[in-house]
């Protein structure tokens, strides 16, 4: 199977244990990821909120350098352009691209979008789940929305053609940076709140806004927000959004983000190993063959390799 997932903290978790990202307890390794072809997967770093300023900017320094060290080491190719994506497809390899999930690490100084410029960033949330000098993540109980320097963010990444990311947005700030923002939106790591109640998943409006401007929605595998009892959660909840995104017409604005190595799986999803299941679940509810490998593959690969056009 071919897959392009949005979204894990795989490189995050290596950086601050300070081992490969072949360690047999992470959801995503380069031996549980055999059989997958061509694969393309965003690595972020998420900056934990208690780390800011200087702090928080050489941490994403560092995990730069670990995912140049890692892609070295097995043979995974850094995709800085998104016209490398079809040689990488072409050959069956395997990519990865470099995200930040929580823009505290800019420091406040805007000048640091310079550093996503080198590093090759491509795709960014302003916040996590809690308040920063961008605005107010999902979890804050008061959202103030996004702050003047927020929307400096914004104007100069797309810019720079850096996606700019949805997930863990306070719906106030979901909806300035629709106001701010110009280029298509992601939501890279969001499920849909219709089918579970959390903050932290999309409620239609929200989905048909990232649909109306062409942009993508990558499915969450975090059981929290697939289940309201998160301990029943199972892929079957992962078609249930799946589902329920479709029915708003989202064929083509649907795609993965699974979140792995930085959330809490469904029992009966392991990891990376489990995407064949999953594709093979879509299949067995009589989805059509070319509508999974949208959302598997096709949806994001088409979407990156345009959005540079």
């Amino acid at each position: 199977m071919r897959l392009f997932d949005f979204h894990c903290d795989t490189i995050y978790e290596a950086l601050v244990k300070g081992c490969d990202i072949s360690n047999p307890a992470f959801h995503i390794t380069p031996e549980k990821s055999k059989g997958i072809a061509p694969y393309i997967q965003c690595f972020a770093i998420c900056v934990p909120e208690e780390i800011t300023g200087e702090r928080a900017t050489k941490m994403f320094t560092e995990a730069y350098k670990k995912l140049k060290e890692q892609c070295a080491k097995f043979d995974i190719r850094i995709i800085k352009n998104y016209s490398d994506l079809s040689e990488v497809a072409e050959s069956q390899g395997r990519g990865a691209v470099f995200t930040v999930e929580n823009a505290s690490v800019l420091a406040g100084d805007i000048n640091n979008i310079e550093l996503f410029k080198d590093y090759g960033v491509r795709i960014v949330t302003l916040t996590w789940n809690g308040r920063n000098e961008l605005g107010a993540g999902a979890m804050v109980s008061h959202s103030n929305g996004i702050t003047k320097f927020g929307i400096e963010v914004i104007t100069r990444l797309e810019a720079n053609n850096i996606l700019v990311d949805v997930s863990h947005a306070s719906d106030r700030l979901f909806y300035d940076i629709v106001k701010y923002s110009e280029k298509p939106l992601i939501a890279t790591h969001s499920n849909s709140r219709a089918v579970t109640n959390h903050k932290r998943n999309l409620t239609d409006e929200q989905f048909c806004i990232i649909k109306r401007r062409n942009g993508l929605v990558g499915l969450n595998f975090h059981r929290d927000f697939l289940n309201k009892d998160k301990l029943k959660a199972s892929k079957t909840d992962i078609l249930r959004h799946a589902e329920h995104f479709l029915s708003l017409g989202g064929e083509d604005n649907l795609a993965v983000g699974a979140d792995f190595d930085g959330c809490d799986l469904p029992v009966d999803v392991l990891g990376i190993n489990s995407m064949p299941d999953i594709y093979e679940a879509f299949l067995k509810i009589n989805y059509p063959e070319e509508l999974v490998e949208k959302i598997f593959f096709k949806n994001a690969y088409e979407f990156c390799q345009n959005f540079d056009k």
